[in-house]
């Protein structure tokens, strides 16, 4: 009995992952092997904030950006979803060629939070910290859900214009 095995294709190059809040985004890139997320930036939120990510992807030569996507435990959209993935099609205009995913970011925040209390730094001395941390953790995930599907993480995000 012979087995066919599916080969699984991992893309190599560097990506960018952001954690979009209201006040700050968190900013974290991979090495160009996608084997390690490390934290770039925290980005204040607001009129500027899509021209410095543009800056960055283009600082890293970026071949693609990983947005965190905010649901509930139960996996529903609320308002914050909505505002992410409209931010996210805005990017996707900006940025284009380069592509645009939205990810699963389900306790990323809460993740990164327990890590950083774990190395001895406070929530409160270190919100900027935990932004970039959380983009982190949402780039790792992608990073490994990429490495054992084969396939992009995510849902590819269109420009909107």
């Amino acid at each position: 009995m012979s087995e066919v095995f599916e080969e699984k294709v991992f893309r190599r190059g560097r990506r960018i992952a952001v954690d979009v809040g209201d006040a700050r985004i968190g900013v974290a890139s991979c090495d160009p092997d996608g084997l390690i997320a490390t934290p770039v930036e925290t980005v204040p939120a607001g009129g500027r904030s899509q021209a410095r990510l543009k800056e960055i992807v283009e600082e890293y030569d970026a071949i693609e950006v990983v947005v965190g996507l905010p649901r509930s435990l139960s996996g529903k959209e609320g308002p914050a979803a909505a505002k992410v993935r409209a931010y996210a099609g805005r990017l996707a205009a900006l940025i284009a060629p380069v592509g645009v995913r939205l990810v699963d970011e389900r306790m990323t925040t809460v993740t990164a939070a327990h890590g950083l209390r774990a190395s001895g730094k406070s929530a409160k001395k270190g919100r900027s910290v935990i932004d970039q941390a959380a983009a982190v953790v949402i780039l790792q995930n992608a990073l490994e859900t990429e490495r054992v599907s084969g396939r992009a993480p995510g849902e590819s995000v269109g420009p909107v214009i």
